[in-house]
This record gives C-alpha cells, sequence and structure tokens, in this order.
C-alpha cells in the first residue's frame, strides 16, 4: 500500500512525465474511486485536471471505460490534499506579490480557454531548474527558474497556456487508458524515487513556527522529499515520448489558440521552444527539466513557427508588473545578494525609461538585502515618488523600513500605502506582520481575518496564531496554528495542535463544535495514512 502522502506526491511525478500507468487503485478509502476517474472532466493543473468545479454545474460524463462517475467534491478534495502534501515536497512561494501576478496571468489565459468555467489555481515554486507542471484540482505550478529565463511575458503566458491545453484536453486520461505501454518502466521509477528519496528538509512551518507563549506543540518535525524522484523518472522518459508526441502536439496547438485569444503573442510559443533546445548546447547544465516532460523537436518547433505564422503581427508589449516581478524573483532566487546587486548595476542606465525604473527597483531590493538598506531605500522613495500608484513600489518602501527598524517611517509609509491601495493583500499581510512586531495584536487579527476571504496560506494561519496568543486566547492561537500545520501537510502535527486547542476551550460551544469537526477530519486522515504504511 501507498502511503496517501506519498501518492500524492507519485501524482505530482504523473504530472509531470505522463507515466501514470499503474497507481489505479491507491487512494483515499473515503473517496471510494478509482485513480482513473480523475481525469474525467475537464481539469486543472498539478494533473492537469481542473478538480475545484462548482457544485451547482452538472458536468458530463466523457467517455471513462470504466462507467464510474468522480463527483466535483470528490475530485475537489483530492486537489486540495495534493496541494497540501507538496508543501512538505517542493518550496511554494509565498510573496503575496508573486502569487497575485502569477494567478493574474494564469487566470486571464484560462478565462479564454475551452472550459472557461473551469477553475484553476496558479502558483510559484521556489526553484532555478526550468520546469512548469500540471495537477489535480486545478492546480499549475511554475518554477521561478522558468519565469526568469523567460524574456517576454508572452513566453511564460505560452508556458501557461501549454499547460492549461493538457488540462483541458485530459491528456493525462489518456495516459492512464495507455498503460500498458509503458507499466514496468513508469513503475520501477515511481518506486524507486519512493524508496532512494532521501531530501530530508524542515517543513515550512515547522522550521520557522510561532509556537504560541506557552511554548507547546513546538516540535522539530521534517518531511522525507522526492530528492531522487524527478531524476529517477529520467529512467521512464525516451520510452514515453512516442507516446506523448501527440499530445504535445495538440496542447501546443490549443495552447497557441488560447495565447491569441488572450491577446498574447503566438510566435513566442516556438521562440520559447527554440531558447530551450539551444540550452542544450551548453555543456555543465545537463538538460533543463523542461525538455524532460515537454520534449522539444525541429519538427515541433517548425510546426508550433508554421501556425503562429498564421496569426496577424502586431508588438506584443511585456506588462509592467511582468518585469517588475521577475526583478523581484531574480533578488529572492539569489544564492548571494550580491550577486543580485552586480547583476541589476551592470544594467543600470540601460533601455527604456521603463526598463531603467525596473532595474532600479530591483536594484533597491538587492541592497536592502545585502544589507545597504539607507541607499536601497532612496531608490525606493523616488520610485514611489515617480509612481505613486505603482503598488509595489510603496510596498517595498514600508517594508524596508520597517526591516531597517524605523519604526516611524514604516508606518507613515503604510497609511499612505493603505489609502492609495486599501484593497491590496500584500500590503494588507506586511501591514499586519509590522503590526503584530509592534506587539498590536488586535488591529493584527482584525486584518488578518480580512484575508482569511482571499488566498489562505499556512504562513497568514500562523500570524494569525500569533496574533490570538497575543490576545491571551490559547484556544484559538493553537487552532490556527493546527490550521497552518494542515495546511503544510503535517496532519499529525496539526492534530497534536487542535488537541492543545480543545484543551483551552473551556465552554465556548462554538469553538468547540469547530475545532471538534476540524480534529475528526484531521483524525481521519492520519489513520488512514498510517494504515497505507
Amino acid at each position: 500500500m501507498y502511503k496517501f502522502g506519498k501518492f500524492l506526491s507519485v501524482l505530482l511525478m504523473v504530472s509531470h512525465t505522463n507515466l501514470a500507468l499503474s497507481l489505479t487503485q491507491h487512494v483515499r478509502k473515503d473517496l471510494n474511486i478509482d485513480i482513473k476517474d480523475v481525469l474525467k472532466y475537464p481539469s486543472s493543473p498539478y494533473l492537469g485536471q481542473a478538480l475545484d468545479m462548482p457544485h451547482t454545474q452538472e458536468l458530463p460524463e466523457i467517455g471513462d471505460p470504466t462507467g464510474t462517475a468522480f463527483t466535483p467534491t470528490q475530485e475537489k478534495e483530492l486537489g486540495e490534499a495534493f496541494f497540501r502534501s507538496l508543501h512538505g515536497e517542493i518550496e511554494v512561494d509565498k510573496d503575496p506579490e508573486v502569487s497575485e501576478y502569477i494567478q493574474a496571468i494564469g487566470q486571464k489565459l484560462a478565462a479564454n480557454s475551452d472550459t472557461p468555467t473551469q477553475i484553476f489555481h496558479f502558483f510559484v515554486v521556489d526553484d532555478l531548474n526550468i520546469n512548469a507542471f500540471a495537477g489535480p484540482g486545478g492546480y499549475i505550478g511554475v518554477n521561478s527558474g522558468l519565469i526568469l529565463v523567460t524574456e517576454a511575458e508572452s513566453e511564460l503566458a505560452s508556458v501557461l497556456g501549454h499547460e492549461i491545453a493538457h488540462v483541458t484536453q485530459r491528456h493525462l486520461y489518456q495516459a492512464f487508458q495507455a498503460q500498458g505501454k509503458i507499466q514496468l518502466i513508469s513503475m520501477a521509477a515511481m518506486l524507486a524515487a519512493m524508496l532512494i528519496g532521501s531530501k530530508v528538509s524542515g517543513s515550512s512551518v515547522g522550521s520557522r513556527a510561532y509556537c504560541t507563549s506557552k511554548n507547546e506543540g513546538c516540535q522539530p518535525s521534517g518531511n522525507t522529499g522526492q530528492g531522487l524522484a524527478m531524476a529517477a523518472m529520467g529512467a521512464g522518459t525516451q520510452a514515453m515520448i512516442n507516446f506523448t508526441r501527440d499530445n504535445e502536439a495538440e496542447a501546443d496547438n490549443v495552447g497557441m489558440q488560447i495565447l491569441a485569444r488572450s491577446e498574447f503573442d503566438p510566435r513566442s510559443m516556438p521562440t520559447f521552444f527554440e531558447k530551450m533546445q539551444q540550452s542544450t548546447r551548453f555543456a555543465g547544465h545537463g538538460t533543463p527539466e523542461f525538455l524532460l516532460t515537454h520534449p522539444v523537436t525541429v519538427s515541433r518547433i517548425s510546426d508550433t513557427r508554421n501556425r503562429s505564422e498564421k496569426f496577424p503581427y502586431r508588438q506584443y508589449p511585456d506588462s509592467f508588473v511582468y518585469q517588475l516581478i521577475r526583478a523581484k524573483l531574480r533578488v529572492l532566487s539569489a544564492r548571494n545578494p550580491i550577486d543580485a546587486v552586480g547583476y541589476f548595476r551592470s544594467l543600470y542606465n540601460q533601455g527604456t525609461k521603463q526598463q531603467q525604473d525596473v532595474t532600479r527597483y530591483g536594484l533597491a531590493l538587492a541592497l536592502v538585502v545585502h544589507n545597504h538598506a539607507v541607499e536601497g531605500i532612496e531608490k525606493l522613495r523616488e520610485l514611489t515618488e515617480e509612481y505613486p500608484y505603482q503598488s509595489h513600489f510603496i510596498n517595498a518602501l514600508a517594508k524596508s523600513e520597517m526591516d531597517k527598524g524605523d519604526v516611524n517611517k514604516a508606518m507613515e509609509v503604510f497609511a499612505t500605502a493603505r489609502e492609495r491601495f486599501p484593497d491590496n493583500s500584500a500590503i494588507k499581510l506586511n501591514y499586519a506582520k509590522a503590526l503584530l512586531v509592534l506587539k498590536k495584536p488586535e488591529p493584527a487579527r482584525r486584518l488578518l481575518e480580512e484575508l482569511l476571504h482571499g488566498t489562505v496560506t499556512p504562513d497568514l494561519y500562523e500570524m494569525l496564531a500569533q496574533a490570538y496568543s497575543g490576545l491571551g486566547n490559547e484556544a484559538e492561537s493553537h487552532r490556527y496554528l493546527g490550521e497552518a500545520y494542515y495546511a503544510d501537510g503535517q496532519t499529525k502535527t496539526a492534530i497534536l495542535h487542535m488537541k492543545l486547542a480543545r484543551k483551552y476551550s473551556g465552554h465556548n460551544y462554538y469553538l468547540n463544535s469547530v475545532i471538534d469537526e476540524r480534529l475528526r477530519k484531521f483524525t481521519e486522515e492520519e489513520k488512514e495514512r498510517r494504515e497505507g504504511k
């Protein structure tokens, strides 16, 4: 039997390689489905299937040979569980501005797909390897390294459009149907990855979690990763190239149509493919992971080039935000801040006025990280004055002032930022962090609970736990720590905190009901995980 968490990890491997060949029965008992049913409906990202469909929508049967139905509720649950498991295997980027951007461009493309009502979730992975993937529940991931290697926003859009097309065309479902072709090779790769996987790292919550004033439930933790998984899967890559060629061609064709309808450059697709192919000519770096899962041939480049030429030619300027996000990711991804400083200094005063301002922004962020806050803050202040309604500049300025320790200036900037951008989630989050540092838990709590109505992350739950602990409410503090660990894929530790929350909840009937329900859910999942060992 496969562990539930590891099964979900294998689904990610499957989504990378289309080697979905024999993992057809090992699913949670309460789902009571065959994995083949996963691809029955128009989909979404990690596996390539959109699982988070509205409950009111009647979905048609589309020819699944098993004749069984996979309900939207089951798809949603599988997708959410899969995404939780990812937090223990990869580093999901938590920067709210990065998240907001990738969601915006992804949703723009998805709205112009063949299934515009399908729900998608887009996110960035903190990984300099060049890759993107689709999985269950409407989740599409793109590595920061891929974003950085793009030279135009349309190139990034072409990758996302391609992944969206894999989802809407149900390609993983076709892979399951063809399982007899490469079953042994794929299973050997997956099992080797699971058995050899030795990438051990502290969980994102466990390594830095706020553990409440009583320090209860603060235990070291770590998840066994899939460190060698992708390398192991390489053994089966050649065997599945022929199998995936038609799927890749269809995804190229459909993705290009999505690009055109979304007002991105269709020619960016062959341009990016050419760039990837050329990257293999340089020794010392190996083959980009993107090429292992998306084989690029001369004929494929030629086909996409010919199709793209059928669209009218025009200029497709990059958005300002795309350029700013790339600059920010370059700073966040730098192994050494001085490298980022050197990179942006080398570009100073080059290009158009907008490109120069992006360089100033990147340099300012790099200087702040490199402990040259005064110079960095001065540049951010200049940019904020020049672009008073560009949220990225004033947000960075406020955060930098706070990090430098100038609380009064930071609060002044935050006040201005919140007045100009009252609904900006990134500014709200940074302001809430500042309030917690200033020991003002009540206004921080109110602000954070507003953010619960949007995209919720383990970090948000963790900050709420800190706010409630500052208010002396240990029950709510442990409750939200439990939610943080659960969202981070650590159900066992989540149960510990929920039990502590129950211990401190007293006679609060409503809170007890919420805790009991969550504790029941967490306990059932943990029991299934243990039984699946």
